[in-house]
């Protein structure tokens, strides 16, 4: 439900530092090349696939040949071009507690360029590549920016896709800037809605999740990167009681080392029993259905995909329960499917992956791509 793929190609570079946005990453995305990026989706998109993936949420900036990488192997995409307005190099010079500056010029440009995007590719192959606006956090846009997205959205029926409250860099430069915290400041422009999906909520408190789901909006959860970029574990279990739709991401390779939902479901379980000092908060039958039928929901696809059900798309995955990582199966007295799929699976057991009854993995095998080619390139 959330990624970057072309930052596979940093893959492991930024790990174990505080600030790591400005310190960690920032050294080498600013280097990145539209080659490299390309480069960095293909490996990330056939590794996601390999293990399970038949939807997949890329959140980059919109370089010719981006959305061609998902359509040319098959997988279903939900497309969000980046729109912020940092100057060009992004926070290149800035220092920590700094208020950076907006370039209004910047701004412009990647709203429009993000519309034109969308304008091109939402709704092809079938309705296999749809496209979401992603204004890249609320503290990257100023408020008439941030609401000119919102207007497009509402007036194009495209849903947006935002971090939001994804760090103590945004609430602070929020603080300096508006007075206030994200959730409250998102309320009050009429950004909490059901067409919004949240990314992170890191350093949400527990009645600002519960404020972003009464209001309607999804959350993606991605565990894995949270837990390495910061140590914390966001507040999926006070969202999802609140009555909200909680999805999985795995975010980036150069945070997170690994675009795979079966990591993904495991963490999640195993972060909040945790934090709570409970096993029994997120079982395994809940965050296998934050993998499936409620991440589809919270993406606004849940009418077409997530569920295996008579009018919906055939996207399904087929899973060897024969590994050794899985057996036994067993039936009675209790039934071990779902745990095993959640604690035991590494993804490595996929065995066969169909996106729209179209099979793109076949014994573990991509019928679409050449992954020797990718891997080399």
């Amino acid at each position: 439900a959330h990624m970057h793929t072309p930052l596979a190609i940093v893959r492991g570079v930024a790990q174990d530092v505080a600030h790591w946005m400005q310190r960690a990453l920032a050294p080498y995305s600013r280097h990145l090349t539209p080659e490299a990026a390309l480069a960095g989706s293909r490996l990330n998109v056939l590794e996601a696939l390999k293990a399970g993936t038949t939807t997949l949420v890329d959140y980059a900036r919109p370089i010719p040949g981006w959305a061609e990488v998902f359509e040319r192997v098959g997988v279903r995409a939900r497309l969000t071009p980046t729109i912020n307005a940092l100057p060009a190099g992004g926070m290149a010079g800035w220092k920590v507690g700094d208020l950076y500056p907006f370039d209004l010029a910047a701004g412009q440009a990647a709203i429009e360029a993000a519309v034109a995007f969308a304008r091109d590719w939402h709704g092809t192959d079938r309705g296999r590549i749809t496209v979401m606006l992603g204004p890249q956090a609320p503290d990257m846009l100023p408020r008439d920016q941030l609401c000119q997205v919102k207007r497009i959205a509402d007036r194009e029926g495209w849903m947006i896709h935002m971090h939001v409250a994804q760090g103590d860099r945004e609430i602070e430069q929020m603080l300096k800037r508006y007075g206030q915290r994200t959730p409250a400041y998102l309320d009050g422009l009429g950004y909490l809605d059901e067409g919004l999906l949240t990314v992170h909520l890191t350093e949400a408190t527990d009645d600002e999740a519960a404020l972003i789901a009464r209001r309607g909006a999804g959350m993606a959860l991605c565990s894995g990167s949270i837990g390495i970029i910061d140590g914390i574990v966001p507040p999926a279990r006070v969202f999802r009681a609140a009555g909200g739709l909680v999805a999985l991401g795995s975010d980036q390779a150069s945070g997170n080392n690994c675009n795979n939902v079966f990591n993904e479901m495991k963490l999640t379980a195993l972060f909040n029993k945790i934090r709570f000092r409970d096993p029994t908060v997120l079982p395994a039958w809940e965050v296998l259905r934050m993998a499936t039928i409620e991440g589809a929901q919270a993406i606004g696809l849940g009418d077409e995909i997530g569920s295996l059900e008579a009018g919906k798309q055939a996207d399904l995955v087929l899973v060897d329960l024969t590994a050794l990582n899985l057996s036994p199966v067993l039936e009675a007295p209790v039934r071990n499917i779902v745990p095993n799929l959640v604690y035991a699976a590494s993804g490595h057991e996929v065995k066969t992956v169909l996106v729209a009854g179209r099979v793109l993995v076949r014994d573990g095998q991509v019928l679409t791509a050449d992954e020797a080619t990718v891997r080399a390139e």
